[in-house]
């Protein structure tokens, strides 16, 4: 098997070890691809080379039509070459073939949108108060970025920082999840075939302990954007102080689904559902914490459970398949050990907290959808991320309650609101304090809108004309065009 290697300064090399990993498939832990495995000489090797193409080549001195352009091609040839992602995604992850074909085309319309906006903001003019003076504001890129995306959607995440750091003129070191490489790597090589100049991106692949440690603490890389856990991300900020390099984190979430009486029945639950087994409940967004009206609780629940009931898991590659294994041996212990604790507590379970008796699931990270009944915010349950196919219940009676519960968390970073009653929904979304909320709908997003969370979900946002900020400087500059003498300093004549 062919060893995948890293991309620095224009070239695909092996690590500087020679040491390389396995990566596995989910499904039936069978070894898909051999790749290199990056260290920290690798790391610095990918720096200096980002930092050679922003200090003396040509990408932040093209015009941004010019990088629009570049940004433009690679969005199609994602298109084309979509259905070779979508293997190596499902592959990588065990997500259905599916959900990984609605990631290409969500994929390839983020590196379109920021290639249509890539030159819609030259900078704004200020009305100066000096006589004889113009002002203006021009943006510009930060230089060298660090960033690190993780194994639940890799490549999608990975567009969200390519494409805006890309369009903005920046350089820039990728590394992926070390577990879940091979889009990312596909993509490199797309982005080559597009014309992007040597040395302006970098693809470095290891783990974050060292690779993610050295982008986060050089004080050669100018900004570090992180997807991924709570506690790397505090890391991350801690390390970041070597040079108070820009920081931008998105560390998940712990996300509220409101449901009150006189929502659409069906189609809450049919959301409730959407909202959180997608890929096994590996989503930031998942709306895992579903918050009922009590005088329909109990109805709820049962749809619920008679629903989750005929959920088929298997092979994301099986056209039958509704949803896929847990990404790995370690993660499948995370999530039985966090269902276990909520038991411990007082939760109930309505279905599921088990893995699949079927013999054909048992070489598989498989864990069976589960709802969880008579949850409080007190357990740990409702306030940890869990990242996996589980539905808590909690119930409420009034308005200010629901709104309550719903912000009782550390994190902030989206939730969902469903009633007939829009003065009502507005009401709650005022009061909720998280990045993004949907009203009658549930983990919708698209290029155009920001993304991003409250409180300890992190900061920055990515996305959206706020995304492409996020790799940009502004600069002030103020033209005297009447240059006169102050005579201020040691003036002869002063009075």
């Amino acid at each position: 098997m062919d060893i995948k290697k890293q991309y620095i300064n224009g070239e695909w090399i092996l690590s500087n070890s020679n040491q390389t990993r396995e990566i596995m498939n989910p499904f039936n832990k069978e070894v898909v691809a051999v790749v290199t495995e990056s260290d920290r000489t690798d790391a610095k090797a990918a720096i200096q080379a980002a930092r050679d193409a922003f200090d003396h080549g040509e990408w932040p001195t093209m015009t941004s039509a010019e990088r629009g352009a570049i940004v433009q091609k690679i969005a199609e040839l994602i298109l084309r070459d979509k259905e070779e992602l979508a293997y190596l995604e499902t592959l990588d992850t065990g997500k259905t073939l599916e959900e990984s074909r609605w990631d290409m085309d969500d994929i390839a319309g983020v590196f379109q949108y920021y290639a249509d906006i890539a030159d819609k903001n030259g900078g704004e003019i200020i009305d100066s108060p000096i006589p004889n003076s113009e002002s203006k504001v021009v943006y510009e890129p930060v230089g060298i970025c660090g960033q690190i995306t993780p194994w639940n959607y890799p490549l999608l995440q990975a567009s969200w920082k390519l494409a805006p750091a890309l369009v903005a003129g920046n350089t820039l070191i990728m590394k992926p999840s070390e577990i879940t490489p091979l889009t990312t790597i596909k993509t490199f090589e797309l982005m080559e075939e597009a014309g992007v100049p040597k040395g302006v991106i970098n693809l470095v692949l290891g783990p974050g302990n060292t690779v993610g440690a050295e982008l986060s603490e050089n004080t050669d890389v100018d900004l570090i954007s992180f997807t991924g856990g709570i506690e790397t991300g505090k890391t991350i900020m801690r390390a970041a102080t070597s040079n108070v390099k820009k920081v931008a984190l998105e560390l998940g979430g712990k996300n509220p689904n409101i449901i009150f009486a006189d929502a659409d029945f069906d189609i809450a639950v049919d959301q409730a559902l959407n909202g959180v087994f997608f890929h096994a409940g590996q989503v930031c967004s998942a709306g895992t914490r579903v918050i009922v009206e009590e005088s329909i609780h109990d109805e709820f629940v049962k749809a619920l459970v008679d629903r989750v009931k005929n959920i088929k898991i298997g092979s994301g590659f099986d056209e039958d398949t509704e949803m896929g294994p847990l990404i790995s041996k370690e993660h499948l212990q995370k999530v039985m050990d966090y269902v276990n604790k909520g038991i411990e507590e007082g939760a109930t379970v309505a279905i599921g907290a088990k893995q699949p008796e079927d013999a054909a699931l048992q070489d598989g990270f498989f864990y069976m959808p589960t709802i969880l009944t008579d949850c409080t915010t007190d357990m740990s349950v409702v306030q940890n991320e869990g990242f996996g196919p589980v539905i808590t219940i909690e119930k409420f009676s009034t308005e200010e309650e629901a709104i309550k519960l719903a912000n009782d968390s550390i994190y902030g970073l989206s939730g969902g609101v469903w009633t007939k009653d829009i003065a009502k929904a507005e009401r709650c979304v005022a009061k909720m304090r998280m990045g993004t909320v949907w009203i009658n709908d549930f983990n919708i997003y698209f290029p155009h809108a920001p993304w991003g969370g409250y409180k300890q979900s992190g900061f920055g946002r990515e996305l959206g004309k706020t995304g492409l900020e996020e790799y940009q400087e502004q600069k002030h500059i103020l033209l005297n065009k009447q240059p006169e003498p102050s005579n201020w300093f040691g003036f002869s004549d002063k009075k």
